[in-house]
């Protein structure tokens, strides 16, 4: 339903503060303290509350709103390890603000977070900025977000207009927030009754980013050349879901155009089960096994009433992480790509425009073929020279992560990588580089076509030169002069050095070199991050050398590697790798998430146990209670021998 022309405070509601001081937020909860934004500074707030926070991978089971509400917040925890919000904590608190500081919803794309706070009471939310993704969920769901200052003119019983709140936004974004969300202004453009503004920008040179939306344009939109902050429909070419996702989609496809709705362009669509394969194996997650299954096989009647592309586990085996299969498989430089997580921007590495979405939009964008977008700005990294050896591409953007993401120089911006530089990274390194775009709370991140990108689809997808010719047609490339509101940076590969990010999040970064001792008791190698096939040569080049000097894993530490895809799992053993592996006594997982989300082997049991992964992030909790360093997938092989987190180099076992 529409959202009332007037905001104000409900007598009898509560505002909930989420404070540093985590025993504030219980006292909160439980004994009934209220709290005044205008006592209270943005610093006391918390910052970088991240989604996982909000809904861990166990509460996103439940797959309706009203279910998961009920645990609201169940990845807080206090010193003790224990939950600070219980069950029902946020329903039964009788809250209908709730405030924090920067960056409100980092990490995933799941839409489950800001629906467990709508469903759990919460029409108003407060925070100094808001990750891109999660910004967005909150206005497909209609969820109003306002300033500390607002709250603090409500909080003395100002009455304010609507506008106040929406402002800010496009004309589009204004009438979908204000119209209750994104199914309410679906039926207003399906109704004819909105009218999309007309690009009046005229002819200009345009970024990567740029130049592919407007040639996604849906028609009647005007000249196809747009500027950041343009409210734009446009066009999708592909996008997938997970079992993790897509019961979601499928009950709101259902509950909004019945059960006779249809989809567009299923061929380039799909689903797979990639996420929860392991889930069952974990002890935390071992109870949940019916949920789990009720997921699985929800999206098997979504695959069979929608024809996608069927990527479900056979035998047990998935065939694959979905951004490492849809690049494999059906994602093509030009492309327009949208799906249900955050780590979509993996796509980007094939000069495609692709994030992620919530599973409300990417039901409405599968229904309807085309979805909304405002044009992001863009911030463009120029590479020059060679990354020496010991250095990968994780480690490059563990230095952006330490460099512009903390800053939040690329906060909701493209990240666009070419350079001279550019040509020296392989397709999987490139990867690399876009699929951590999303640590970087970036929109997401985009690499220039060239002959690596020609020849790596040539032999992946068996093309021929009348199909290669046919992508370069489509193929972005920036236009001279164009414009970069992020600036642009040029990274010298040769001055980048092994780095780790320390425990508690991507942006925490420091050189290895500067680290000291880190015991560790788990070394995990896999992930769409790293679980590609240069990764595995990664993997296999450091055991190789650590076998032939007679090395097994070192003891009291466990090392695990886990496949990406199927067709990873084919090259490593057709080059022997998990003979190798074996050898040296590591584990090797068949292809899927894992560790990575907390459902498989490589999470941590206990706060005191110490890992080093080459996934993408190391919020807390997220792979397990213990801490987690990031690191490249050769700092991760190398210091499985050593014991403590090690920065590789050739002959270091000699």
């Amino acid at each position: 339903m529409p959202l009332p022309k007037t905001v104000k405070l409900t007598p009898g509601k509560r505002v909930l503060f989420l404070t540093k001081d985590l025993e504030l937020i219980k006292k909160q909860l439980y004994e009934g303290l209220d709290l005044r934004m205008s006592d209270l500074r943005v610093e006391d707030l918390l910052d970088d509350i991240n989604t996982d926070t909000m809904t861990p991978a166990w509460v996103c089971f439940d797959y309706r709103p009203e279910d998961l509400a009920r645990n609201a917040y169940a990845g807080l925890f206090d010193k003790d390890g224990e939950r600070v919000f219980k069950q029902d904590a946020l329903i039964n608190g009788n809250f209908e603000v709730i405030v924090s500081g920067l960056r409100k919803g980092t990490g995933s794309s799941r839409e489950t977070a800001p629906q467990a706070e709508k469903w759990g009471g919460i029409w108003l939310v407060i925070a100094a900025s808001f990750a891109p993704i999660h910004e967005r969920n909150n206005i497909n769901l209609g969820q109003l977000m306002g300033s500390h200052e607002q709250l603090k003119q409500l909080q003395a019983g100002a009455e304010l207009p609507l506008s106040e709140f929406t402002k800010q936004y496009d004309p589009v974004t204004r009438i979908m927030l204000e119209a209750g969300g994104l199914f309410p202004f679906s039926k207003l453009l399906a109704d004819e009754k909105v009218d999309l503004p007309k690009l009046t920008g005229g002819k200009r040179p345009m970024n990567m980013a740029e130049k592919l939306i407007a040639s996604h344009l849906v028609e009647g939109q005007g000249e196809p050349y747009v500027t950041p902050g343009d409210p734009v429909m446009v066009k999708v070419d592909a996008g997938y879901s997970h079992e993790f996702t897509t019961a979601q989609v499928h009950y709101f496809l259902e509950s909004e155009y019945g059960a006779g709705y249809t989809v567009q362009n299923a061929e380039k669509f799909a689903v797979f089960e990639d996420h929860l394969l392991y889930a069952k194996g974990v002890a935390r997650f071992a109870k949940f096994a019916d949920k789990i299954g009720t997921l699985v096989e929800m999206q098997n009647v979504f695959q069979k009433h929608t024809h996608v592309r069927d990527y479900s586990a056979r035998n047990g085996i998935s065939p694959g992480i979905c951004h490492q299969v849809a690049r494999e498989h059906f994602i093509d430089c030009g492309d327009f790509v949208q799906a249900t997580d955050s780590h979509t921007c993996m796509g980007g590495a094939s000069n495609a425009l692709a994030f992620g979405v919530g599973a409300t939009e990417y039901a409405g964008l599968i229904y309807t073929g085309f979805t909304f977008v405002q044009v992001p700005e863009s911030i463009r990294f120029n590479l020059v020279g060679e990354m020496q050896p010991g250095v990968t591409a994780k480690d490059v953007m563990l230095h952006i992560l330490d460099t512009y993401a903390k800053r939040e120089e690329t906060l909701n911006r493209v990240m666009e990588f070419g350079g001279p530089g550019l040509a020296s990274i392989s397709m999987d390194e490139r990867a690399t580089l876009t699929n951590m775009a999303t640590e970087c709370s970036a929109k997401t991140g985009i690499c220039e076509a060239d002959d690596e990108l020609w020849e790596w689809l040539r032999a992946q997808r068996k093309l021929s030169d009348t199909q290669i010719k046919a992508l370069k047609a489509k193929a972005v490339t920036p236009d001279k002069g164009c414009k970069y509101d992020g600036g642009v940076h040029t990274i010298d590969l040769s001055g980048i050095k092994p780095m780790v990010a320390e425990p508690g999040d991507p942006t925490y970064g420091k050189l290895i070199a500067d680290l000291g001792d880190v015991k560790i008791d788990i070394a995990y190698a896999g992930s769409c991050t790293a679980g590609k096939v240069d990764d595995f040569d990664y993997y296999a080049k450091v055991v190789k050398e650590a076998v032939d000097a007679g090395l097994k894993v070192a003891e009291g530490v466990k090392m695990y590697i886990q496949y990406g895809s199927e067709e990873v799992m084919r090259y490593a053993q057709s080059r022997g790798y998990p003979e190798l592996f074996a050898k040296a006594g590591v584990e090797v997982i068949n292809p899927g998430c894992g560790a990575c989300i907390g459902c498989g082997p490589g999470v941590s049991e206990t706060k005191e146990e110490v890992t080093v992964s080459a996934i993408n992030r190391n919020f807390p909790g997220r792979s397990g209670p213990g801490k987690l360093y990031l690191a490249s997938p050769l700092t991760v092989a190398a210091s499985a021998f050593t014991g403590k987190i090690t920065a590789y180099r050739e002959g270091m076992f000699k």
